[in-house]
């Protein structure tokens, strides 16, 4: 059992958990993803890593309950656990591997959208542990979805906050923000946007009119988390990919959002799902292409 000794509700329906997983604290980075199962029967749930405590061997996840399964996780106390805990999973964040001497070059922006402040704010801490400072737009519908503002502070060099509902922050969506900070005369050499699918396409859209380099995380359309559910199917830059085992991050400017969005809808159905195989043949699933799961 991986126990939980953590447990905080962010806003309705939003928790933040940390759970003892020593090996995967130990070995994870930024961008890395764990996948979760409440019980021997429970469904497999892929989430990024929102933090992790190398000394006390935790790892820090933040989900939202959208099923059964997330519900039954936000059921779960502190001193319970979960009976999988698997990873770190994906790739880690490329910045990762990058000299640091280089990275303090570098003017860099994140856009964090909803629940993706979780998995933007690692690789902003992990800059700021460095010695390096990157401006961060956070966004979310209202004021009372907004999560991890004070975590954000902490390590952004700016913070800029907005909602779309204009009650708190800054009013708008998180690309009016970006079009402000530019005409402001901010620039930028890399822009990495992490939140719903349809604020990434927009974003990337407005970033590449702006000409600044975009890095994405697709880790919202995945669901198995080993490439062999065929969910997180992706075009990039006109090659198949697949989120769970290529990525979660890749260019933003690149990726065929609306063809993965509309293949996430269809995925939900069996009927859908038979449908989409038929017609990707053997690149359906992610890493055998003869899974017949």
């Amino acid at each position: 059992m991986y126990r939980i000794v953590k447990k905080k509700e962010l806003t309705a329906n939003i928790f933040l958990m940390d759970v003892e997983a020593k090996r995967v604290a130990e070995n994870c980075q930024p961008g890395q993803f764990v996948i979760v199962r409440t019980d021997e029967e429970g469904e497999r749930i892929p989430l990024t890593i929102c933090d992790y405590d190398r000394e006390k061997g935790t790892v820090t996840i933040v989900f939202q309950c959208v099923g059964a399964a997330t519900k039954l996780m936000a059921g779960l106390n502190e001193g319970e656990g979960f009976r999988d805990f698997v990873g770190p999973l994906g790739r880690p964040s490329e910045m990762i591997g990058e000299p640091i001497e280089e990275l303090k070059k570098k003017k860099l922006l994140f856009v964090a959208g909803g629940v993706g402040a979780a998995p933007v704010y690692p690789q902003v801490k992990w800059l700021h542990e460095n010695g390096i400072d990157a401006d961060v737009i956070v966004g979310s519908k209202t004021k009372e979805l907004l999560i991890l503002e004070k975590e954000m502070e902490e390590v952004a060099g700016n913070l800029y906050v907005t909602t779309d509902d204009g009650s708190y922050g800054r009013s708008g969506m998180v690309t009016q923000t970006l079009k402000d900070l530019v005409a402001e005369g901010k620039q930028y050499d890399l822009c990495v946007a992490i939140g719903p699918m349809i604020m990434m396409k927009f974003v990337c859209l407005l970033t590449k009119e702006l000409n600044i380099p975009t890095i994405v995380s697709l880790n919202p359309i995945m669901v198995d988390g080993t490439g062999m559910c065929g969910a997180c199917r992706v075009t990039v830059g006109g090659e198949v990919k697949f989120a769970c085992v290529d990525g979660p991050e890749f260019d933003g400017h690149q990726v065929n959002f609306d063809e993965a969005m509309r293949r996430q809808q269809i995925y939900k159905t069996e009927e859908g799902r038979a449908l989409l195989k038929l017609q990707e043949g053997d690149t359906h699933h992610g890493g055998c292409g003869n899974c017949t799961a």
